[in-house]
């Protein structure tokens, strides 16, 4: 079979990351494109799919002052609220399309102003972040700066929703953490109905923090942009750093700003692999 992105049984896909956390990027505006879970996880597996983090599907959007919306599935198959590195991808991609420096990207977290910055850098207002706790949520009222939870070397994390649960654990040395085989037991913990994202941070100084994140549904990644912004956030909340911090992921630093209206915005980078096409019905064969 040919693997001409033109033939009608081929889906052509961009692969894009964000710091190491990859994506596949499929453009569903004009070839419709609705993956359930299992093909999903098809598409996501390594070693007879394609292989991803996020796959990230583009399509036309639902409010009028949007650009595109974007649809998010984790690794497993199932859907997610938000992706910061994910964002910043396709709104490069927007903002290329349309010759622009600015797109807004519609989820179903609400719309998120993504901006060109300096050195291809891409700057996301990523919306408030929600603190409460059953906003995160949580499956019991108590204190989003000290949540009730410890595993091993991990306790006492902070809280926080930026559009999808996160919590986040400070420790003295990031590398040491087991973060294989404490990442899956903390996201299933029954304190989350709805799983967490689970990060684990350093800090360097106050501005300045090291960050390694277990993804829901995904397991560790090179980066997370929303966990990033959640830990930026837990960290000005503790009082660990200021307001402006860059924090080190495995792949390389993104740089936060939590605003005084407490928006977070998160800038970084956003880059471009390959292009290609696969075979839905020969995936799921396999």
């Amino acid at each position: 079979m040919t693997h001409d992105a033109r033939n009608p049984l081929m889906t052509p896909f961009v692969k894009m990351h964000g710091l190491g956390n990859d994506f596949v990027v499929i453009d569903a505006r004009d070839r419709a494109f609705r993956p359930d879970q299992a093909l999903a996880a098809a598409i996501a597996d390594r070693k007879t799919g394609v292989g991803f983090d996020q796959m990230l599907v583009m399509r036309r959007p639902k409010d009028p002052r949007a650009d595109v919306f974007m649809t998010i599935y984790n690794a497993d198959g199932g859907e997610a609220e938000a992706c910061g590195n994910g964002t910043r991808c396709v709104a490069r991609r927007i903002m290329g399309e349309l010759g622009q420096d600015r797109a807004i990207v519609e989820t179903v977290a609400g719309l998120l102003d993504a901006r060109a910055g300096p050195d291809g850098l891409v700057a996301v207002d990523m919306g408030l972040v929600e603190t409460a706790w059953d906003k995160i949520p949580l499956a019991e009222a108590c204190d989003t700066l000290h949540v009730p939870l410890a595993l091993g070397v991990l306790a006492d994390p902070v809280a926080g929703n930026v559009g999808n649960p996160h919590v986040t654990f400070f420790v003295d040395d990031l590398d040491a953490v087991d973060l294989a085989t404490l990442g899956p037991q903390l996201e299933h913990h029954p304190i989350f109905p709805a799983r967490a994202n689970i990060g684990v941070a350093e800090v360097i100084d106050r501005g300045h923090a090291r960050l390694r994140v277990w993804e829901r549904g995904v397991g560790e990644t090179q980066a997370c942009g929303t966990g990033a912004c959640a830990a930026a956030v837990a960290l000005a909340r503790r009082d660990l750093a200021d307001r402006d911090v860059r924090i080190d992921l495995i792949g390389g630093p993104l740089w936060l700003t939590w605003r005084a209206d407490g928006h977070i915005v998160m800038t970084g980078p956003a880059s471009s692999a390959f292009v290609g096409a696969f075979d839905a019905a020969e995936l799921m064969r396999r």
